[in-house]
């Protein structure tokens, strides 16, 4: 098929917060522009994404895939489902030798085994980096287990059982496998390239770490025990973030394959796994001291365009920092997308088939409303991208 993406954009503000930490517990930032920003890396958006896609059931379980390192002891207790008859030790050891046939390694980690020498009982090997498989290959490695429980090791033997072991672990990937890729270093032929690319969110001013201290009273003490019985300090920074996301609807297709169920065209859980993404991308929140700091908010203004030609981010729109001089940055920051997004297409060309969806909060995003066909809700700017992808999928230029 041709080429197609879909760029996401979005304004969003947080208040104080400190969504994603450093190794020393400070909000993450980045130079741009020449001036520190605020910054929220794409794996922990990546993250809230996938978490989302759960929390909210915008896909079925039987879509999504588990990443762990404890592979071992996830596919045993999918043997020990599809056959009670297997007891646990049995069903690890089946787990063990059919992973390692797919090519992963695995091992017993040395804290647990040294437990194991002091009279604990032998736990199962793990994997040596997360691994990110879907429920129907965890599915279909139990099955080919179970198969060749009789004697496992003389089964696997077999090169066309071994190839049929990697041929699970390479096919019918999960929504969120296709997504967004799997990496395994060491089995290069089971990886899979991703089909979505997440960018860094970053403020669009220059935004400073400020550090609160506070103090816990013991509720115990009396009034002989003045003072306070725990005192700290949080990081934290408030910013309005610029985000984006480019999703590679082709990529997506191939990684999919034919499709997730056997009485549907492939175009419909790409459909499916695209609406899930538009809508769990813009509707997700990293958890960092969500406690502490209830930054609960959602975009202010989102910028999706369907497009057959390159992805393009429009952060180049905040090289030159929003100042805040009209009281706030969300106006400025419409401002300067509704000027850079006609100006950049303009000068480097635009595919005429290219479509703009616009969603929309409050008047200081008013700049924004002639660059796209506005929509009322989420919810109808995520069916009108799946559709839109459909038809393009269905009827290709």
């Amino acid at each position: 098929m041709n080429r197609l993406f879909i760029d996401v954009h979005a304004l969003q503000t947080v208040p104080p917060s400190n969504l994603n930490r450093d190794d020393t517990g400070a909000p993450k930032t980045a130079v741009y522009g020449g001036v520190s920003r605020a910054r929220v890396s794409s794996q922990a958006w990546k993250r809230a994404t996938r978490e989302y896609f759960n929390d909210k059931q915008l896909l079925d379980p039987s879509e999504l895939g588990v990443r762990t390192k404890k592979v071992v002891e996830l596919l045993a207790k999918r043997i020990s489902s599809l056959d009670e008859g297997v007891g646990d030790v049995a069903a690890q050891q089946l787990a063990a030798e059919v992973i390692q046939a797919t090519g992963l390694k695995i091992e017993v980690p040395k804290r647990k085994a040294t437990a194991a020498k002091d009279g604990e009982p032998e736990p199962p090997a793990e994997a040596k980096y997360l691994v990110f498989l879907s429920a129907r290959q965890i599915d279909g490695l139990a099955r080919l287990a179970l198969d060749g429980a009789g004697d496992i090791k003389a089964y696997l033997k077999d090169k066309d059982n071994k190839v049929r072991a990697k041929q699970i672990a390479d096919t019918l990937h999960s929504v969120d496998i296709a997504l967004f890729g799997r990496m395994v270093a060491d089995v290069t032929d089971i990886s899979v390239d991703a089909a979505v690319q997440v960018a860094h969110a970053i403020s669009v001013h220059r935004a400073d770490t400020e550090s609160d201290y506070y103090t816990a009273v013991d509720d115990q003490n009396t009034d002989a025990e003045p003072g306070a019985g725990m005192i700290g300090t949080v990081d934290f920074n408030s910013a309005t973030l610029y985000r984006y996301a480019a999703l590679s609807v082709h990529q997506l297709l191939d990684n999919l394959g034919q499709g997730l169920r056997d009485d549907e065209p492939a175009t419909v859980p790409v459909r499916r796994a695209v609406e899930a993404f538009v809508n769990g991308f813009l509707s997700s929140l990293p958890q960092g001291k969500i406690n502490t700091f209830g930054h609960h908010t959602l975009p202010d203004a989102v910028v999706v365009k369907l497009r057959t030609t390159r992805p393009i981010s429009f952060v180049a729109a905040f090289e030159d920092p929003v100042r805040g001089d009209q009281g706030g940055y969300v106006r400025e920051a419409s401002e300067r997308l509704a000027e850079f997004i006609p100006d950049i297409e303009r000068a480097y060309g635009d595919d005429a088939t290219t479509m703009t969806w616009v969603l929309r909060v409050g008047p200081s995003t008013q700049k924004l409303a002639g660059i796209g066909t506005e929509t009322e809700s989420l919810g109808t700017l995520v069916q009108a991208v799946g559709q839109a992808v459909t038809e393009r999928l269905e009827k290709p230029e």
